[in-house]
């Protein structure tokens, strides 16, 4: 625009100015409307400083600062107390910058995931119990299996007809005590695979414990 305006100063038509300039003459003798003070207008019903404080220390008062803004305000309507609407809660929330958990929550430090790691066979083992398809359709069993996490072979398996804690104990113990499994440390139940010899061991009743002489998973 001041380009267009120097060179209608320079006595060049306003046509070929309009051209040059790339500006509508119309836009260009448009006269701009002259600035009015604009008061910005209060609302009567406007809150005034002790009413908001009012409604902050409503919202934090013991008996309500558990509690959401929705819950507040019906509770103090419940009362027959009357602060001001529930958006003005949320604006006097919001000026205070408390639109979050203004609850007293305790802050716990966050923790490492404890992890097992073995570098060698026999140190850290893990168990699991998996369901068996049986001979009978409807009829399943339960596979207590322990895998050495190094070596992923199967060091010891029971099949039972029911689930149980005794059970497990059991077949912990009789692992334990063989002499070629000395005491580790045992991480489970985890997520241990099915392999063929555990189905043809679950075909019978009753519990069946499986040779310590089994495949590798892979």
């Amino acid at each position: 625009m001041a380009t267009y305006r120097s060179m209608l100063e320079l006595k060049i038509p306003t046509r070929r100015a309009a051209a040059l300039t790339g500006v509508s003459r119309t836009t260009a003798n448009r006269k701009p409307a002259p600035p009015r003070d604009q008061v910005p207008v209060v609302p009567q019903n406007k809150l005034s400083s002790a009413e908001r404080a009012e409604i902050l220390a409503a919202l934090n008062s013991p008996e309500f600062v558990d509690l959401a803004p929705m819950q507040v305000y019906t509770k103090l309507l419940d009362q027959g107390i009357y602060l001001g609407s529930l958006s003005t809660f949320y604006r006097v929330l919001e000026e205070n910058r408390m639109v979050k958990e203004r609850r007293r929550l305790a802050k716990h430090p966050p923790r490492t995931v404890p992890e097992l790691v073995a570098t060698a066979p026999g140190q850290v083992f893990t168990w699991d119990i998996t369901k068996l398809a049986g001979p009978v359709k409807g009829k399943y069993f339960d596979c207590y299996m322990m895998v050495d996490i190094h070596s992923r072979f199967i060091v010891g398996a029971h099949v039972h007809a029911t689930e149980s804690g005794v059970l497990a104990v059991e077949m912990m113990k009789g692992i334990f005590g063989h002499p070629r499994h000395p005491p580790g440390r045992a991480r489970g139940p985890g997520n241990i695979h099915d392999v063929q010899n555990r189905r043809r061991a679950a075909l019978g009743l009753g519990s069946h414990p499986v040779p310590l002489q089994t495949p590798r998973i892979e």
